[in-house]
């Protein structure tokens, strides 16, 4: 994994400045096999097949408590918003927050991320055009 690939890619993220299939592409390049968001120590760490292990903060002010509760309408409604209407990167980290996730697991080969609450809730979210393979 390069790091500044990385550092680019997690910064671009945060900016909004590229969409989520160009950082998939950028971090796929450089070996990033999944990476997990962690809203309560608000970083991000991104993880290779051989072990590598980069961080990069997320620094965006005055995020709200991640909910006590999971509401996965909530959750569905903001991955909606982000994945049909462009929604920026920042509002969809304070809805996922408010709708109880801590973090999430996005793995890039297997094309999907799993996110989860405080009392250990799950949701499966598929990447756009992507299904399982037992379907």
């Amino acid at each position: 994994m390069e790091s500044k690939i990385v550092a680019d890619a997690a910064r671009a993220t945060l900016d909004g400045s590229i969409p989520f299939s160009e950082v998939v592409r950028r971090l796929l390049e450089t070996g990033v096999e999944y990476y997990h968001v962690d809203y309560v120590a608000l970083q991000k760490t991104y993880y290779s097949a051989s072990g590598e292990v980069i961080k990069t903060p997320i620094h965006y002010d005055d995020l709200p408590s991640v909910a006590s509760e999971f509401n996965l309408e909530k959750l569905r409604a903001a991955i909606f918003d982000s994945q049909q209407n462009g929604q920026h990167y920042r509002d969809f980290t304070k809805r996922a927050m408010n709708a109880g996730v801590q973090g999430y697991i996005a793995f890039l080969r297997g094309k999907r991320v799993t996110y989860w609450g405080r009392g250990g809730d799950q949701h499966i979210e598929w990447f756009p055009g992507a299904k399982p393979q037992n379907a």
